[in-house]
C-alpha cells in the first residue's frame, strides 16, 4: 500500500522521501521490523521507540514516523542512510491508530463493532454478547482480557485492550471470515493511549465507575475522563448504552453526539429488570416485563445480563428471541465459577479484584446462604493501585467469616509488604478472623481444611487466570485443578 494512503488523516506530515513509497507491514516494535515496512516511533512508559529508529532502519525499515526531531536526526545519522522517507507526527500514539486503520483498509466500518467501557463486568458482558449473537445465528469476533476469537477461532489475549495494529488485524480477519459483529471491551488506558483512534463503534456501553487503575491515571477524575472520552468521540450515527443507576452514568453522556438507551434495576429506564428470586443454581430475572431465568447469579450480574438484553434490543433483535438467547448463557471464564466438594463445600472462583467488584460477589455469596459460614481468600497484585487494598480488606471484614489474606501477582513487591497493606484496613476484630499465608496454594488448602459443613470459599482475584506471576516469574498456577486436587484427596 503506498505510504501517502496509509498516513492519510494521522495528522502526518511528510519532511523527506516520495509519498508513493509502497509500503508492506506497520511496526511499533524495532524487532519485528522487516524490509519495506513502516516504523512507527511511539514514546511508551518502559521505552521511548526513538531510541530504537537506527535498529529499524538498518533491518530494512522504508520510512519512519516521528515525533521527537532531534532524537530522530541522531538515529538516522548513527543509520547512515540517507534516503529513508522521515514523517513528522504530532502525536505518533495517535498516528499508530489511524495507520492501522488505514492500512488494514478501516475494517471497523465493515462490520457492527460494539465497545463496553467500565470498571466491572467488562468481560462477561462482551464475552456473553458474543456467545449469544452466535446462539442467534450470527458470524461474530471477541476482542476480551480473555481471549480474542475470530468467529470460533480464538487465541489468548494480552492485554484488555489490545495495540491498534493488533486490533485492526484481528477485525480485517473478522470481516474476511464474514463476521458481523465484533464485541470489544475498551479500558481507560486504552482510551487514554489512543488506541481505538479511528475506530468506529456503532454502540458504546457504559457499566459502572468504581475504584481502580489509580496508580496508572492518579485520580478518579482522570479515570473518568479517559472512560468518558470514549463516549464524547462516538458519531451521531452510534449508540451509547449507559446504567443509569451508575451515580456516573448520565456524566457519561454529556457530550456524546451518539443517541442514548439507558438501562437500570432500580429506575425508570429505556430498559430494566430485577431479580425475583435466586440460589446457587441461578436467578429468575423480570426483564421489561417479561421472565427470564438464568444460571447467572447476583445483582452485578443482573445488571451484565441487562445490558446485553439492552443492546440486542438496540441493534434490533426481537425481544422474546433476545431472552430465549439471554437464559442460555453459561457465565464467562472465572466469573463466579462454582466447584462443588465434600460436606457441601463451595468454592467460588471469581477475578473480583477491585473493592467494589469483590463487594458484589460477597453480598451475592451472603444473600443465598446466610446461614452458612463464608471465607473470603484474597490478595492484591504487586507494582499496581496501593489504595485499594485496605478498602478490600475493610470489605472482606464486613461480610466473610473469616478471611484469608495471601498473594494474588505480586511481581516485583514483597508479598510481606503487599499484605501488610492489607492487613491495614482490618481492625480488631477483623485481624482475629483473619489467616495471613503468603504461598496462594497452601491458602487455599488452608481455606478447605478450616470451612465447615456447607461452607462457601470464594477465592478472589485471580479467575480466568491459569499463572501467577511472583517476581519477574510467570509460573502456572490454575485454582480450579488446585481445588480439584485437593477435594480428591480429602
Amino acid at each position: 500500500m503506498r505510504l501517502d494512503t496509509i498516513i492519510k488523516n494521522s495528522g502526518c506530515v511528510l519532511i523527506s522521501g516520495d509519498g508513493k513509497t509502497e509500503i508492506s507491514a506497520i511496526c511499533c516494535d524495532s524487532r519485528k521490523v522487516t524490509p519495506g515496512s513502516l516504523f512507527v516511533a511511539v514514546k511508551g512508559f518502559a521505552s521511548d521507540g526513538h531510541r530504537y529508529i537506527a535498529s529499524a532502519i538498518s533491518k530494512g525499515a522504508a520510512a519512519i514516523v516521528y515525533e521527537d526531531s532531534k532524537t530522530t536526526e541522531n538515529q538516522v545519522n548513527e543509520s547512515g542512510n540517507k534516503n529513508i522517507v522521515l514523517i513528522k507526527a504530532e502525536s505518533a500514539r495517535y498516528a499508530l491508530a489511524i495507520i492501522a486503520a488505514n492500512f488494514y483498509d478501516n475494517p471497523s466500518r465493515k462490520l457492527t463493532l460494539v465497545g463496553i467501557t467500565g470498571t466491572n463486568g467488562k468481560t462477561t458482558t462482551v464475552t456473553l454478547l458474543y456467545r449469544m449473537f452466535t446462539a442467534m445465528g450470527y458470524s461474530c469476533g471477541l476482542l476480551s482480557t480473555i481471549a480474542n476469537y475470530v468467529g470460533s477461532k480464538g487465541t489468548e489475549a494480552v492485554n484488555t485492550t489490545s495495540d491498534p495494529l493488533t486490533i485492526n488485524s484481528l477485525l480485517s480477519e473478522m470481516v474476511d471470515a464474514g463476521c458481523a459483529y465484533c464485541f470489544m471491551e475498551v479500558s481507560s488506558i486504552g482510551v487514554e493511549q489512543e488506541r481505538i483512534a479511528g475506530l468506529e463503534f456503532k454502540v458504546g456501553i457504559f457499566s459502572n465507575l468504581t475504584h481502580d487503575h489509580l496508580d496508572y491515571h492518579k485520580t478518579f477524575a482522570e479515570y473518568l475522563r479517559c472512560k468518558k472520552l470514549f463516549f464524547d468521540n462516538l458519531s451521531p450515527e452510534a449508540y451509547a448504552i449507559t446504567n443509569i443507576d451508575d451515580r456516573n452514568g448520565m456524566v457519561m453522556m454529556q457530550n456524546t453526539k451518539a443517541k442514548v438507551v439507558t438501562y437500570s434495576c432500580r429506575k425508570i429506564a429505556d430498559h430494566t429488570c430485577r431479580i425475583i428470586e435466586q440460589s446457587f443454581e441461578g436467578m429468575l430475572l423480570r426483564i421489561d416485563d417479561r421472565d427470564s431465568w438464568s444460571c447467572l447469579i447476583g445483582i452485578h450480574n443482573a445488571y451484565n445480563l441487562l445490558a446485553i438484553y439492552t443492546t440486542a434490543i438496540t441493534l434490533g433483535a426481537d425481544p422474546q428471541e433476545a431472552l430465549v438467547a439471554l437464559s442460555s448463557l453459561r457465565p464467562a471464564l472465572g466469573r463466579l465459577e462454582n466447584i462443588r466438594g465434600p460436606k457441601d463445600i463451595s468454592v467460588i472462583i471469581d477475578y473480583a479484584h477491585t473493592p467494589d467488584a469483590l463487594e458484589n460477589v460477597l453480598k451475592t455469596l451472603r444473600e443465598i446462604a446466610p446461614e452458612h459460614e463464608l471465607i473470603c481468600l484474597f490478595g492484591c497484585g504487586g507494582d499496581r493501585d496501593r489504595t485499594k487494598r485496605p478498602e478490600m480488606a475493610a470489605i472482606a471484614q464486613k461480610f466473610a467469616d473469616r478471611i484469608i489474606v495471601t498473594s494474588d501477582n505480586s511481581r516485583t513487591e514483597k508479598t510481606a509488604d503487599i499484605m501488610a497493606d492489607i492487613k491495614e484496613g482490618l481492625d480488631i476484630s477483623g485481624r482475629a478472623r483473619s489467616l495471613f499465608i503468603e504461598d496462594r496454594e497452601e491458602a487455599i488448602r488452608t481455606a478447605i481444611m478450616i470451612a465447615g459443613q456447607g461452607a462457601t470459599i470464594l477465592l478472589a482475584g485471580k479467575g480466568h487466570e491459569t499463572y501467577q506471576i511472583i517476581g519477574t516469574e510467570k509460573k502456572h498456577f490454575d485454582e480450579r485443578e488446585i481445588v480439584t486436587e485437593i477435594f480428591e484427596a480429602i
